[in-house]
C-alpha cells in the first residue's frame, strides 16, 4: 500500500500531509474537471425520456430546481395530441405538483426524516392545471445530491388508476437507471407506491 501511495504521490494523485496522512491532490481535480466538461447530461437523459414515452405513451420530462422555480431541462412529448404543453426552458413555480414536491423534499442535505416515508413516485392530479396529472421521482448524481426530477405528465382523463399503476414502476425503474448512469446511487429507503 505504501509503494502504491508513493507512486500516486509522484504522479500528483495524492499529497502527503505533515502528519504523514494522505489527501487527494490536484491531478484528481484535473481529471474530474475534464470528466465534468466532457459529460453531457442530455446524452443520458434524452434516451431515458424517449423510453418512458415509448413505454407509457405519456410526456416525459426532466426538471431541476432554480431558486423558487422548477425548470424544464429536457422533454419528450407524448404522441397524443391532447397533452400538457411545456417547452424545454420553461420555468414554472414550485407549487404543489409532484415535480415540485420531489424537488423540495430531496434537495436538502441531510434529508429531512419524513422523506424516508414517502412513496415513490409522487403522484398529483390537477395541482398545476385541473386537467393534468403528474408523477415524479428523484434522480441523484454523484455524492448523493439531487440531480433533478424525472416526471411523466398526462391529461387526467388518461391518468386512470390502471394507467397510473402501470406507469409507476416504469418511472421508478427509469429514475434508478438514470441515477446510475450519471454516477449517483439509488437510496434503499424510498418505497415504490403500491400498484
Amino acid at each position: 500500500i505504501m509503494r502504491l501511495a508513493i507512486s500516486l504521490e509522484e504522479h500528483g494523485y495524492l499529497a502527503r500531509e505533515e502528519d504523514s496522512s494522505y489527501r487527494l491532490d490536484a491531478e484528481v481535480l484535473r481529471l474530474g474537471t475534464i470528466y465534468t466538461q466532457s459529460f453531457r447530461m442530455e446524452a443520458h437523459v434524452i434516451p431515458v425520456l424517449e423510453e418512458l414515452v415509448a413505454r407509457t405513451g405519456e410526456s416525459a420530462a426532466f426538471y431541476v430546481r432554480r431558486g423558487d422555480q422548477r425548470l424544464c431541462l429536457f422533454r419528450v412529448d407524448s404522441p397524443h395530441l391532447l397533452r400538457l404543453h411545456v417547452r424545454v426552458g420553461d420555468a414554472l413555480p414550485l407549487d404543489s405538483s409532484a415535480i415540485a414536491q420531489v424537488l423540495r423534499a430531496f434537495a436538502p442535505r441531510p434529508l429531512p426524516p419524513y422523506v424516508a416515508s414517502l412513496e415513490l413516485p409522487i403522484v398529483t392530479m390537477g395541482a398545476t392545471d385541473p386537467h393534468t396529472g403528474a408523477m415524479a421521482a428523484p434522480v441523484f448524481g454523484p455524492g448523493d445530491q439531487l440531480a433533478g426530477t424525472l416526471a411523466l405528465s398526462a391529461p387526467v382523463i388518461r391518468w386512470t388508476p390502471e394507467a397510473q399503476a402501470a406507469a409507476r414502476p416504469i418511472l421508478v425503474e427509469a429514475a434508478a437507471a438514470l441515477t446510475r448512469r450519471i454516477g449517483g446511487e439509488v437510496p434503499e429507503w424510498p418505497k415504490v407506491a403500491a400498484e
